[in-house]
């Protein structure tokens, strides 16, 4: 059987192409619009032909061409559009434009039509017409489309992640899509529970030296005060009266809980965000060090490789890494889909 070959649509700093390429997948084409995001996939998957352009200005049947696919030839289509403004954790504008992004996926889905689509966002675009429209179309062109909905701590990423996992397979691949994910994978995929406490000491037994990504944000004198007042487990419920924001005495208990949290080392990370290593942003300290975490410290917690490069600023590395699709995350559902196809060629085939 020839190698599956994939595209990666918004393809971010490279989470989903990793997980893929870990799944056996060739990617052939990616399209990013953001220049060091773009900067930091091309670091590490030079053979992939990169498009750093907007979406919105890509021919996907120009590009289906150039590739020398035929329609039906692409095994899969990966999308990952923008979710802050579907999220819960974001903004949760239903008038921001990159909203409009999802409407782009079907462009490449009629284009291509590719055996399998696979798209991954936040829980709350289950519920946008953007999306209702995207799995009527695709009904409407023959596939079988289900919606997953799925924490990344069970396929084995040290975090708690709640994702929103569409797949579409083609009629013409003979495939039918399993009712639950979990149950798909296959036995010597590795989803052993893992917390922030194991991760941490992995990343210790493997670390590079001189790691560039070594470092956490620089500290004023009074947060690293607060740090230190900052109790194992504890949130900014926690600090002595003299430590407490006043700002955040104004919240009630609702809000801001976790700002200023420590990760727990005996669970799963909390869902690492685009501030994942500004401890005012989320539960993002290090569990005993007065300190938040690392950059490299939370791409180990999306389950990016420790020798995984990143371009760019402080802030634009962070952003890159609290968006990225967990790389396990992303093999294990690229393997899933990958033996829903096998399954679907020997169904045809017999």
């Amino acid at each position: 059987m020839r190698p599956r070959v994939a595209i990666d649509l918004f393809a971010g700093a490279g989470g989903a192409t990793e997980g893929l390429k870990r799944a056996g997948f060739t990617i052939l084409a990616a399209v990013e619009l953001d220049e060091t995001s773009a900067q930091s996939y091309g670091d590490n998957h030079p053979e992939v032909a990169l498009t750093p352009e907007s979406i919105t200005d890509v021919d996907a049947h120009a590009l289906r061409a150039e590739l020398g696919l035929d329609e039906g030839e692409l095994d899969l289509l990966n999308a990952c559009p923008p979710c802050q403004g579907f999220s819960s954790l974001g903004n949760g504008d239903a008038d921001d434009p990159n909203n409009e992004l999802i409407n782009e996926v079907w462009r490449f889905v009629d284009a291509f039509k590719p055996q399998c689509l696979l798209l991954e966002n936040v829980p709350g675009l289950a519920s946008d017409a953007r999306l209702k429209a995207l799995v009527d179309g695709a009904t409407d062109l023959g596939y079988e489309v289900r919606q997953y909905r799925v924490d990344a701590a069970d396929f084995g990423v040290p975090q708690h992640r709640r994702r929103l996992i569409v797949l579409a397979v083609s009629a013409d691949s003979g495939a039918t899509l399993p009712a639950d994910l979990l149950d798909e994978l296959p036995a010597d995929f590795d989803r052993t529970p893992r917390t922030v406490g194991d991760t941490l000491v992995d990343l210790g037994r493997s670390a590079l030296v001189d790691d560039p990504l070594d470092r956490s944000r620089d500290h004023t004198k009074e947060v690293l005060a607060r740090l230190r007042a900052l109790p194992v487990n504890g949130t900014r419920f926690d600090l002595p009266p003299e430590h407490r924001l006043k700002c955040h005495d104004r919240l009630d208990k609702r809000n801001a809980t976790s700002s200023y949290g420590r990760l727990r080392s005996d669970e799963p990370a909390s869902t690492l965000t685009t501030r994942c290593a500004t401890p005012a942003c989320g539960r993002f300290v290090h569990p005993t060090e007065p300190r938040g975490l690392t950059l490299r410290e939370a791409a180990t917690l999306q389950t990016f490789q420790p020798e995984y490069a990143f371009r760019g600023t402080f802030g634009q590395i962070e952003r890159q890494i609290g968006n990225a699709f967990p790389a396990h995350l992303a093999h294990g559902i690229a393997v899933i889909a990958s033996g829903v196809l096998d399954a679907g060629t020997v169904e045809a085939a017999a």
